[in-house]
This record gives C-alpha cells, structure tokens and sequence, in this order.
C-alpha cells in the first residue's frame, strides 16, 4: 500500500515489505524511474532475510511531489536542484520513517544519491550500496549508442513509451541475459499509467549533471560498503563501479559478467546474499 511522508518541504511516496522493527534498508531508484522499478519479488526476497524495506518515489517521478514550476531544463542548463537536495529528501523520508539510521541501497542515479547520503549525512547510513553507479558524470561516461537513449525524445504515448522501453533495454541492459520483455511491458505501461513526466526526468538529469565529483567525499566515509556493477553496462560503464569501489575505503566490489544496466532474475539470489551479509555486519 502507498503511503505518503512530507520530506524536505516535499511529500515523497513510498511502500514497505517485511516486519517493522527488522533490519531498516531504503531502497533508491535512479533516473526517471518509480518505486515499482525495483521488483516486487526482489524487495520481498530482501525482506524474507531479515529487512524492512522500504522503496520510495523521488522527487520528480512516480506519486512524489513534481516540481513542474521549474519546467524542462535544456542540455547544459541550470539545474533546479541537485543531488545534495534529494539525499535530504531521504534523509527526510527515514525522519517520518523514525529511522535514526538505515541501510541504504542505490541503483544508477539512485546510488549516486546514496553517496551522498552517506557523504552529506554520515551517521544515518548504517552501510551502503551502490550498484551501477558512479562517483561522478566523468568517471564512466555512456557509449553513444546509450547516450542517444538517455536523450532521445519522449514517446507520443502509452504503446510508443513500452516499444520505445523494449528498445532502449535491448541496448542497455544485460546481454548475457534473456531479456524478461512481459516484465519490461509491464513495468513500462504501470509507470506510464503512475506518471508520465518527461520534464521531471530532464530536472532529475539535470540534477546529476550539476552536482560534480564525489571522489574526495566518499575517501572520508567509514561506512561498510558495497559496490555492485555489470560488466557489460553501456550506459554507465564498469569504470564507475571500480571508482566508487576504489574510493570508498574498504569497499566489497562484485560485479557480473553478462550484466548491463539492469538488474536481471538470475543475479538476484547472489546479489541478496550479498547486501544481506553486509546489513548483518558479516565478512
């Protein structure tokens, strides 16, 4: 069931599997893209280890507030906010959560904010992971093939945005897997029907693009970290994971061969066990 917390000045969106008083782990999400992006199935196999998850909406996506006063940024433009803003977003959402602290979990932009978290406010992030991200837009640059996806224009409609979304992961996501196109129809069409919202995409791209290099923060973090990349990402390079992973003091780096940008059923047991043992503090 949605439910709604006010953050920051904003209202976020947000929903939760598993017991409350378990584990706290905050699931982000990255560009563009909604709480019902990390899959039911995933956030239930997290919460049946011992967790109580929460995914959430951020600012400009899904049921969260959008900031449609700013309008669509052009390329190179001043950005409205930046990632700073929504990492006190979270940090906002574990205050209505009453979370001192949580374990935090970011994928693509999603992690980028979770760095941040960490950076901007140390001590409520019990451990970090950061899977297909980056410390910062120079550090793993898209291919061209994946940065005509990112800019592309948006589609017309609900059926143009699931054939548009069927391509564009053909490109970026996992080669070395099957692609699940039922689940990319799915997802596709429900996020279109929650909101559709190219300009709130652009301002959260925005966002990334004007909040530079996080290196030197994340060097000073003593966080328990995890760093999860696909071999085969186009769209945010290996490059991104192995600077996050080497920045990071500590850090466990794992990544997959086969693995784009996205998080295919197969990794998922894997990739579980893993985030599990580092909320459980074990090696």
């Amino acid at each position: 069931m949605i439910a709604r917390a006010k953050a920051n000045g904003i209202e976020l969106a947000y929903e939760s599997f598993g017991t409350p008083g378990a584990r706290p782990l905050l699931l982000v999400m990255g560009l563009g893209t909604q709480l019902i992006h990390w899959d039911d199935d995933f956030c239930r196999l997290l919460a049946d280890q011992g967790h109580h998850v929460v995914r959430f909406d951020n600012r400009d996506a899904g049921l969260s507030t959008h900031l449609h006063e700013y309008g669509r940024p052009g390329l190179g433009g001043a950005a409205p906010y930046l990632l700073d803003d929504m990492a006190d977003d979270t940090a906002g959402l574990m205050d209505a959560l009453g979370w001192p602290a949580a374990h935090v979990v970011g994928a693509s932009m999603g992690g980028m904010i979770a760095q941040v978290l960490a950076i901007r406010h140390p001590g409520r992030v019990l451990s970090l992971t950061s899977i297909m991200s980056t410390p910062g837009p120079r550090a793993a640059p898209p291919t061209p093939a994946a940065s005509a996806v990112l800019l592309a224009p948006p589609p017309a409609g609900r059926e143009e945005a699931i054939e548009r979304s069927q391509a564009a992961w053909d490109l970026i996501g996992s080669p070395g897997y099957e692609p699940d196109r039922a689940r990319i129809a799915d997802v596709t069409g429900r996020a279109f029907d929650r909101c559709f919202d190219p300009a709130g995409t652009a301002r959260q791209l925005a966002a990334v693009m004007a909040s530079g290099d996080r290196t030197e923060g994340l060097r000073g973090l003593g966080v328990p970290a995890l760093v999860v990349h696909g071999e085969d990402d186009q769209l945010v390079p290996l490059a991104g994971g192995l600077a996050t992973a080497e920045a990071i003091p500590g850090a466990r780096l794992l990544t997959f061969p086969g693995m784009g940008h996205d998080l295919p059923r197969p990794i998922w047991p894997e990739l579980v066990a893993a985030i599990t043992r580092l909320t459980a503090g074990q090696p």
